[in-house]
């Protein structure tokens, strides 16, 4: 850390310090009150990164420092901790884990980095190479959390076709299970049994991203706003031509929606 930065983080702390002793609101706050604004904050930095916003990326890395500065200001307030011990325990952990840097260990690729790091963290005392996974990611991304953890142990599938072939056997019994469901009466069982197979097909899906390199939350949310998009511009189109969309059939929505498609190719 440079001089100027080292002055931008005093000026920070000296700050969450005036505020804490003289602001009604930010007294009043606690580790429970803090933690989802500090989700809310992990979030929209999520969005400034999708959009490759940097102008947004700045300012949400700066609304997520601030929430570092207030735990660690908290913690100390609890005797649990100060500022200086959580930085000097990130420091350790990183020289510990970097022993191909800090140490005598060879490393030829970034996969070794990563099956040491694991190996590490078991000797640390972690009991499962699973274990570091919050409970609390979103589905999506915990799934490609699970799945490149495993991976540091060999428990992998050998290239992309495999991984399809298992897509498509998940795929397969969704389908057995959805025609069971269909042809007898309903009941709990045999909506679990749809609900259980869908997983296994969005899990594989999920595996099948990773061997083709594409985070796949990123691949949905990009999708999810082009269906934005699109769905707003027919809203537009519709009312701009005296139309309602509770009024029009479904043929004459789609018909929209496809021209609207063909434009937004067409700007590729």
């Amino acid at each position: 850390m440079n001089n100027h930065a080292e002055t931008a983080f005093s000026r920070l702390v000296g700050i969450m310090n005036d505020l804490r002793e003289k602001c009604p609101w930010d007294k009043k706050q606690t580790i429970q009150s803090l933690r989802q604004l500090t989700i809310e904050e992990t979030y929209e930095l999520a969005d400034a990164i999708s959009d490759e916003d940097w102008k947004g990326i700045k300012e949400e890395l700066g609304d997520l420092l601030l929430h570092i500065v207030f735990y660690a200001k908290i913690g100390h307030e609890q005797n649990q901790f100060t500022l200086d011990e959580m930085i000097h325990g990130i420091c350790d952990k990183l020289v510990a884990r970097h022993p191909h840097i800090y140490g005598d260990v060879k490393v030829n690729d970034e996969e070794d980095v990563k099956r040491n790091w694991e190996k590490l963290k078991l000797k640390e005392g972690k009991k499962s190479v699973l274990g570091g996974v919050p409970r609390s990611l979103p589905s999506m991304v915990k799934a490609m959390r699970l799945q490149e953890k495993a991976k540091q142990v060999g428990f992998e599938w050998e290239n992309k076709e495999q991984v399809w072939l298992k897509v498509e056997e998940e795929m397969g019994e969704l389908r057995q299970a959805v025609t069971q469901a269909g042809q007898e009466p309903a009941n709990t069982l045999h909506q679990d049994a749809v609900e259980d197979e869908l997983g296994d097909v969005f899990f594989s899906l999920i595996n099948y991203a990773r061997f083709l390199q594409v985070d796949a939350d990123n691949a949905l949310e990009r999708t999810n706003k082009k269906f934005i998009h699109r769905f707003t511009s027919m809203e537009e189109q519709a009312l701009a031509s005296g139309k309602d969309l509770h009024a029009m059939t479904l043929e004459e929505m789609d018909a929209i929606w496809n021209n609207i498609k063909q434009q937004h190719r067409a700007n590729l």
